[in-house]
């Protein structure tokens, strides 16, 4: 269990959270939540020991093992499955224990360590290695790769995979879906579901907070405020709060109104003087609630587009890649006014290729691309943010794009993208990731395009802006094409999607739901596929060991389900847990729903060791073959 007590944290002498009491229990999957700069980091750095609490107490069992993504990767020459395997370090203490007592020839030191080695699962190391790295995106000629080969964006990815390959009791993430494509986050979404540590984790992807946890720890005002339920639930529960608080405020104003009329009235007169001194004294005690209002920094609307030719852009038999090999082929596409496109498809299956082929930032290497006359595009992209002039300003932007315009005009504008005063006059450089990306945001939406283009457009972006471009978008009346793994803002603002596949492009008649059917058939039709080449390529004697490799695929997809199944059963019991640890559960009347989760409970517990001992027992069977 964690536990923190009248907890007090500060940063650089900057109060973030003050007086926090929390208990979390084992297994349990909190999402942590709150406007940029509260702190959700900063508790992280408190529990990897790299920050320090001011006052109170924190409690983390001492034997527990905890892991995070790393910020920095060095540019190593490590090759990304090895590097991932360093993740786990009792299995590379082991290995190199085992090294050491088989240059002195020592048996018994061998036979311990192999034993040792077989309890944590060692010998399926770089199969459950290889597992998540194909998981994130990468392939089997990446295996080997050095680090430093790869890209920052592909370079977090592995720092992901080493901390998922480390078989911690604490698992901190911060921001995870960053650089991931929809099918990688939809990957990590299911990986995250079956594990049985306890996770914390921040993000501001709201159906990926959904899928994965079981409460939302809530930062605000200084304090933290654990919500049981996910982050729909939050959102409900914490609705109803502010209404509350609103209907508690408007009630207040009026106790205020009318003491100071009173006041107002009486603080003259001599035989009223005692009653009006009461009075004040009443309305300094008075303590004030603040008014209940979605405290969001940003008020932004996309411009009404100025005219739109139909259609606005066709593409007609193209080709588009980089260089002279291309990635897609055959394309064909008819862009009209008003149509809201969302592209869908696997990593690295062409879809920022064909944006940019659509936005003219490439041209095609075959066919054609043919423009409407009035055609004009707002262009999304993570490069663009490179593109901003760090020595100068958001305002400064703003007047190299449109001289013409007042800087007060444009003062107000920023404002609705939360530049206020002096961020408005401040040089770019060091903003951070979300600022940038506001701000290339704020540019491109001051040029009225009849056609966005959105490539990423929420990497960095905070739960509250993420909201605020929804909105934003779900009113644009232009015609759009969005590429993005946040699947609330493909969901609320795209009418049809478009599948990238196979090299090609074609309408996907389904919606997410179904895309995640189609990216779980298509990785089964992949691994049958290597399986079966892996099998006509094998020896005569490999051929010879198929049915005990039949055996061991059986095994292997037993074990699977079992390990469904008991996380399943895990997320039961924490939920049992939770409850029966809440003293309000035992002050409800309803004593039977009181038995009924007590008994269930005791049934998880059983269960779950059926299950364990026959997860054991198949562990041998397989090690045996």
């Amino acid at each position: 269990m964690i536990l923190l007590r009248n907890l007090t944290l500060a940063r650089a002498g900057r109060p973030l959270l003050e007086g926090i009491n929390l208990s979390l229990h084992v297994g349990q999957k909190v999402g942590v939540t709150g406007a940029n700069g509260c702190g959700k980091s900063s508790l992280f750095a408190l529990f990897t020991g790299d920050l320090h609490q001011e006052a109170g107490d924190l409690e983390l069992p001492p034997q527990w093992v905890i892991a995070h993504v790393g910020q920095e990767t060095p540019a190593l020459a490590t090759g990304a499955l090895d590097f991932t395997l360093d993740g786990d370090a009792e299995l590379r203490r082991i290995e190199a224990d085992l090294r050491e007592a088989e240059d002195k020839h020592d048996g018994e030191a061998i036979a311990h360590l192999h034993m040792d080695y077989g309890h944590i699962d060692g010998y399926s190391a770089r199969a459950r290695a290889a597992a998540l790295l194909h998981g994130l995106g990468f392939g089997d000629a990446d295996f080997a790769r050095p680090v430093a080969a790869f890209s920052g964006g592909w370079r977090v990815r592995l720092n992901l995979a080493r901390a998922l390959m480390c078989r911690s009791d604490l698992l901190l993430l911060d921001e995870p879906t960053n650089h991931l494509d929809l099918d990688a986050v939809i990957w990590l979404e299911g990986w995250l579901r079956a594990y049985r540590g306890t996770l914390l984790m921040i993000s501001h992807d709201r159906d990926f907070l959904d899928a994965v946890v079981s409460h939302i720890a809530h930062i605000e005002g200084r304090r933290l405020k654990l919500y049981t339920g996910n982050y729909s639930f939050f959102e409900r529960a914490r609705a109803e709060q502010l209404a509350l608080q609103q209907a508690m405020f408007v009630k207040q104003q009026r106790e205020v109104a009318h003491l100071k009329s009173y006041i107002e009235r009486f603080r003259a007169k001599a035989t009223k003087a005692r009653q009006a001194q009461s009075r004040i004294k009443a309305l300094a005690r008075m303590e004030e609630v603040t008014a209940a209002h979605v405290d969001t920094p940003f008020e932004f609307r996309f411009f009404e587009p100025v005219g739109s030719p139909d259609p606005l852009l066709m593409l007609e038999d193209a080709a588009a890649g980089y260089g002279d090999v291309a990635v897609l082929r055959g394309l064909t596409l008819n862009l009209r006014p008003g149509e809201r496109l969302g592209l869908l498809g696997r990593n690295g299956a062409g879809k920022s290729t064909l944006i940019r082929l659509l936005a003219g930032a490439s041209q095609p290497l075959a066919g054609h691309r043919r423009e409407g006359k009035g055609l004009k595009i707002g262009y999304f992209a993570q490069h663009q943010l490179e593109q901003l002039r760090p020595d100068e300003s958001p305002l400064w932007h703003m007047n190299h794009l449109d001289p013409r315009t007042r800087d007060q005009d444009f003062r107000n504008y920023l404002g609705g993208f939360n530049f206020h005063g002096e961020m408005a006059t401040s040089p770019v450089g060091p903003f951070s990731g979300g600022e940038k990306s506001r701000l290339a945001l704020a540019l491109l939406i001051w040029q009225k395009p009849n056609l966005l283009l959105l490539d990423e457009p929420t990497n960095h972006l905070d739960l509250e802006m993420r909201h605020a471009l929804t909105l934003a978008l779900s009113e644009y009346e232009g015609a759009m094409v969005l590429v993005s793994h946040d699947r609330h803002l493909l969901r609320t603002t795209c009418d049809s999607f478009y599948l990238v596949s196979d090299g090609g492009l074609k309408p996907f008649d389904g919606d997410l739901d179904d895309y995640r059917k189609w990216l779980d058939q298509s990785a089964s039709a992949d691994k049958v596929s290597r399986q079966e080449t892996a099998a006509a390529a094998a020896p005569p004697r490999a051929k010879a060991a198929e049915p005990r490799r039949s055996g061991e695929r059986n095994l292997s997809r037993e074990i699977e389900q079992l390990e469904r199944r008991m996380a399943q059963l895990n997320e039961e019991k924490t939920r049992l847990d939770a409850r029966l640890a809440d003293p309000a559960t035992y002050q409800s009347p309803d004593k039977a729903a009181l038995q009924k989760s007590t008994a269930r409970q005791a049934e998880v517990v059983r269960l779950l060791g059926e299950a364990e001992e026959k997860w054991l027992a198949l562990h041998e069977a397989l090690e045996k073959q």
